[in-house]
């Protein structure tokens, strides 16, 4: 080959790298949070709004709500991880506190993110959460256990049609050491 098929071939490597690195960049920065306002907007995904304050909510004991915890880990994630029961019954409008276990079955501290969705989807909207260990990331040494709060209240307008809701959290691994990992 000539020096000049290789400068070529230089250039279209050097193009296709930068391409590449664009795509990922775009996935991972802009994609995400686009994906996150989608699913706020239309209520797509179940996922749930943020802190939630409850001031002076009426509790509706005429009606009970079946809430149904499932969770599951990232294919990645070590952790031992779920509820402490894996449903509860509520009256639209009452404050409601179960726990999550997780243990660090690893040699090494870890970082985790547990992520929510709400089932059906009609219901994300009217499942407010006060409390929630989804808010923060959560850390746990070597070997470590904890318990970890969850208290959530179902709107006192939920839709009558809606009998059950199953609020289910995925936990993964975004330990600083791995993320580096994942960036070569």
């Amino acid at each position: 080959m000539s020096d000049k098929q290789n400068k070529q071939i230089q250039r279209q490597v050097a193009k296709l790298s930068i391409v590449v690195v664009a795509m990922f960049a775009f996935v991972f920065v802009v994609m995400v949070p686009l994906y996150n306002l989608f699913c706020e907007v239309t209520g797509l995904n179940g996922k749930t709004g943020g802190p939630y304050q409850a001031e002076q909510v009426v509790v509706d004991e005429s009606r009970t709500i079946r809430v149904q915890m499932i969770s599951m880990n990232n294919e990645e994630m070590p952790w031992q991880f779920g509820p402490e029961v894996t449903e509860v019954f509520v009256h639209p409008g009452e404050q409601v506190q179960v726990n999550y276990l997780a243990t660090n079955p690893t040699g090494k501290e870890m970082v985790a993110q547990a992520v929510p969705s709400v089932l059906p989807f009609r219901a994300s909207s009217y499942f407010h959460k006060t409390e929630c260990f989804c808010f923060n990331q959560q850390t746990l040494a070597a070997g470590e256990s904890i318990e970890m709060p969850l208290v959530f209240i179902v709107d006192p307008e939920v839709p009558d049609n809606v009998s059950t809701i199953t609020l289910s959290y995925t936990i993964f691994d975004v330990s600083p050491a791995r993320a580096s990992v994942g960036a070569k």
